[in-house]
Order: structure tokens, then sequence, then C-alpha cells
């Protein structure tokens, strides 16, 4: 099984944090590929950031998912993931979807916890459009970028564990998101300072990845997630431009 994970920010970092993370968590056998944004920010922290990086993220997708079995959109604003799945034949995860459909099956009262206080509405309106809304009791926004960048996390570390205890003691949250990319393999390091489950995307993501695999769904053939009609496009890169009236036959490994 080849899992395509998709950094649509243009930090290699962060890549390279994520994929490590990743590879510990799926199955023996499976193959994790890393990609990362070619244009746009290098960490996504505005609405027109995010609108740059639904395009960079369409774009690795058209040059490198032939030949994978599912792919994991390793951003948590769950960038172009709609498009993504009309795009392609294969299942494809966003890993704050991800996070939230296991925190649903683990407790009754969501919290999330992201860094950056800025984009709480947009995490928000992500999580209505997938329906969790009701299900999320409370929100804490940690002002910190250290886990972006290499070094130290003690601080960070501090204000994640902070944060996720005083939803559980304020909020009754009965489990809680470390939303972002970065939080891959962090919940285990903070687990022992939290008395509710701590979950972060890329972990869920990449099992529910090798699920879907396994499942083999069929591409939609009706509806709004069905294969692109052939049309004509101007500027964009050969790669996203010949997606468009592709036939089922040259999607690769897709079903």
């Amino acid at each position: 099984m080849r899992i395509l994970l998709i950094n649509a920010n243009t930090s290699d970092y962060v890549t390279q944090k994520v994929a490590s993370v990743a590879r510990t968590i799926v199955s023996p056998g499976t193959e994790v590929i890393a990609v990362t944004g070619e244009f746009g920010a290098n960490v996504i922290a505005t609405r027109t950031e995010l609108a740059i990086a639904n395009h960079a993220c369409l774009d690795l997708l058209a040059k490198n998912a032939e030949g994978c079995d599912a792919v994991v959109i390793a951003v948590s604003y769950d960038v172009a993931l709609w498009a993504a799945r009309e795009m392609l034949t294969i299942p494809v995860i966003g890993i704050t979807e991800a996070a939230l459909l296991t925190a649903c099956q683990l407790g009754t009262r969501i919290g999330v916890v992201m860094f950056g206080p800025r984009v709480l509405p947009v995490y928000q309106e992500l999580a209505a459009s997938y329906g969790f809304a009701s299900r999320i009791a409370g929100w804490r926004g940690v002002d910190t970028s250290a886990p972006y960048a290499a070094g130290n996390q003690d601080e960070a570390d501090r204000l994640a564990i902070a944060a996720a205890n005083s939803l559980v003691e304020q909020d009754g949250c009965e489990v809680v998101v470390l939303a972002g990319a970065v939080m891959a393999g962090v919940p285990q390091r903070l687990q022992a300072q939290v008395p509710v489950p701590l979950l972060e995307g890329v972990s869920c993501a990449m099992l529910q990845a090798e699920s879907l695999t396994r499942l083999k769904p069929i591409k939609p053939r009706a509806g709004s997630l069905a294969a692109l009609p052939a049309r004509a496009q101007v500027g964009l890169s050969d790669a996203l431009a010949a997606q468009f009236g592709k036939k089922e036959s040259e999607y690769g490994n897709g079903a």
C-alpha cells in the first residue's frame, strides 16, 4: 500500500516532521510518500494563504497521486479536501476531519486546541461544515508559533497541556484534539498530564487511509464527487489541466 502525504505549505521541516511520525503509525509494508507545496506560505495562517494552498494542494495531487492507494492532506484546514475527492478515484483524508471523527467515537464533548487565535473562525467554520459543531464543547487558541520550528518545545507543550486541561475542567470536554499537522506524535508525550484522550489528526488520518483502502470503495459515478468533465483550462500546470476529462483507467491504482 502507498499513501501520499500532502503538505500544501512550503515548509519542508513540517513535511519531514509529519512524515516521520506517519511512518511509525502505518502498518508494516505501507509506504508513505511525502511532498511539500511548491508555492505559497511557509505556514498557512490567513484566509488568503489558505486559498493559495488549495491550488497548491491540487497541483501536488495532480503531479504525485498516480500509483498511490490513498492520500492524506496534512494541513489542518483540510485544504482542497472535497475538490481532491472529486478529482481522484482513491480515498482522500483530511487530518482535522479524521481527528474529529475519531473524537466522536471516544467522547460526547470534544475540545479543540489550535495554535494561532486568528484562525479560530476558520477552524469553527470547517468543523461546522462537517456537521461537528454540536459535538465541540470548547475551543482554545494558543498564541505561539514554536511548534512550526525546530528546537525546544517545552513552552509549547506547557501551553498545550494548560489549554487541554482548561477544556476538561471548564467546558467538560471528554476528548481533546490538538489541531495542526505539527502536532503529529505530540499526544504520546503529553497524555500523562491530561485526564482525557488526546488526539492529533495525522495519526488518525493515516489509520483511516489504510482502512478505506482495504474497503476498496468505488469512485462515485453520480453526484458532486463524480469524475471531472472534459473542460478546457488556462494557466494551470500540465498535470493539473490533464485531470479534466481523464478516463477512469488513467488514474493509476484508483478503483
